[in-house]
């Protein structure tokens, strides 16, 4: 049997129509020229107002759509990041996707008792070094808000030194001032060999958010103009939670979180033409009943799955989103539940950046143990999203002829088509058990809460970054924080 190739047909997930797409994001557009957005920063306010926004009741103005239009043409189609060492890491373009943590918990679970505790400078440390062993996971950001710093108001720069020496992978950092992220840039020169190296190959992107609805405030603005000087990727997502800072239908709140969007791009791509912006508002919901801005919901997930087609019918840029996250408490079925549905709906989506991955309470809390279960749901999730390839070795029509003159004894365990395809053909987990039960009580009958443990205390012991941040370099970052 020789048959032509058959390309894979790989399942991919879509929820709105060109003509919806079309529709929010021409609502996004009148927000923008009718209802108008509260610039606080007075420099970038002017640079708008020079341009041909319109100014009206102090600080807001009202920003024509051809500004939106210009700004989508000059900003880039893919952001390429890489690793500290200068290896092209992450391509953030078309449909791939990578997926990393989240930052700025109050709260985490500690590994060595489970109790829930405030964070310190050290769980950013050992967050970043535990990313750094998963095969799954591209990204590092903090996972922490710690609160033993030096000095608390420098807190995002030792918490970006932190995750610098303990991970090689591309870093997701915060800041709250410029002066923040130029002490941050300054570090990462210092990794990257320089600020022309950073440029040509960044390992770093900065998350900053406007306020829903409609408030651009000055150290926002600040950083969106810094990270564009410098060529520093950043993305821009609002807090347009349904029902809150944003309408509580999922069409409205996107078109709002979108016009948010919008404007950040108008401003940064005024600032330097061409620099690199990854676009996509924050689009969850505010629960009726508790109030808090829920990540386990699936209109998160509905809403990233509506960014994603709009930027395939749209917009064409690379797209920032969320998955693997739980309102959960602990690290239970909910939150596996919860962190599965936006995992699989992310990747079928095909979003590009996804960041949040082992948050609990909502992004209160974050586990050690829950990011090491999400990477393994990542690994499942992977292996629905590749399809079923179709060809003569897949279809083992020769296998089915030898198991058939095997007679009555017959089976496919021992024919070498099994052996030869069996670990590209199977998901094989590493905690998922399918163990028999005599075997998993023998080896101590442990759940998956306690797997993950084992396996996130065995990486952080025996984890090694290749190579080790050269003694002379972290020395030069010591420096750096003690004279802050």
């Amino acid at each position: 049997m020789h048959s032509l190739p058959i390309p894979t047909f790989q399942p991919r997930l879509k929820v709105l129509s060109r003509e919806q797409a079309l529709a929010i994001h021409t609502a996004a557009l009148e927000i923008l020229e009718k209802t108008g957005i509260k610039m606080e920063h007075e420099g970038a306010r002017a640079m708008l107002v020079d341009a041909g926004a319109r100014p009206f009741e102090g600080d807001w103005i009202r920003i024509p759509a051809y500004m939106a239009e210009e700004a989508l043409k000059t900003a880039p189609r893919q952001i390429a990041l890489y690793d500290q060492n200068g290896k092209k890491a992450m391509a953030l373009a078309d449909e791939n996707f990578y997926f990393g943590t989240g930052s700025d918990t109050t709260f985490t679970l500690d590994l060595e008792s489970g109790e829930r505790r405030q964070c310190v400078l050290a769980d950013t440390g050992r967050f970043a070094r535990l990313i750094d062993g998963l095969d799954n996971m591209s990204f590092a950001m903090s996972m922490s808000n710690p609160q033993d710093v030096p000095k608390i108001e420098f807190i995002y720069v030792y918490a970006f030194a932190e995750m610098v020496k303990n991970t090689n992978k591309p870093i997701v950092f915060i800041a709250d001032r410029r002066q923040d992220m130029a002490k941050i840039h300054e570090i990462a020169c210092l990794v990257a060999g320089g600020e022309e190296a950073l440029r040509r190959k960044p390992f770093l992107l900065n998350y900053s958010e406007a306020i829903s609805p409609l408030r651009f405030p000055a150290h926002v603005v600040d950083r969106l103009i810094f990270c564009a000087e410098k060529e520093i990727p950043i993305c821009l997502p609002s807090g347009s939670n349904a029902g809150g800072g944003a309408p509580v239908t999922l069409a409205g709140a996107m078109a709002l979180g979108i016009a948010e969007n919008l404007m950040g791009l108008i401003i940064h791509q005024m600032t330097r033409k061409g620099a690199p912006f990854l676009f996509g508002p924050n689009v969850s919901v505010l629960d009726m009943k508790s109030t808090v801005v829920s990540y386990g919901c699936p209109e998160w997930s509905l809403t990233q799955a509506a960014l994603a087609d709009m930027r395939d019918e749209i917009y064409g840029l690379p797209i920032w989103s969320f998955a693997g996250a739980t309102d959960s408490k602990a690290v239970d079925a909910q939150a596996g539940a919860e962190a599965m549905l936006s995992i699989v709906t992310a990747m079928l989506s095909r979003c590009n950046l996804i960041h949040d991955v082992g948050y609990l309470e909502y992004g209160n809390t974050s586990s050690l143990e829950m990011v090491t279960i999400a990477d393994e749901l990542i690994a499942a999730a992977l292996h629905l999203t590749k399809g079923i390839p179709v060809n003569d070795e897949t279809l083992a029509l020769e296998a089915l002829d030898r198991v058939k003159g095997a007679g009555s004894r017959g089976i496919f365990l021992t024919d070498d088509h099994t052996f030869d395809h069996f670990q590209e053909a199977l998901f094989l987990p590493e905690l998922m058990d399918r163990s028999r039960y005599d075997a998993w009580m023998a080896e101590g009958g442990k759940d998956l809460y306690r797997r993950a443990n084992d396996k996130a205390r065995e990486l952080l012991a025996s984890h090694r970054l290749d190579p080790e941040m050269a003694p002379e370099l972290a020395k030069e970052i010591d420096q750096l924080l003690g004279k802050l």
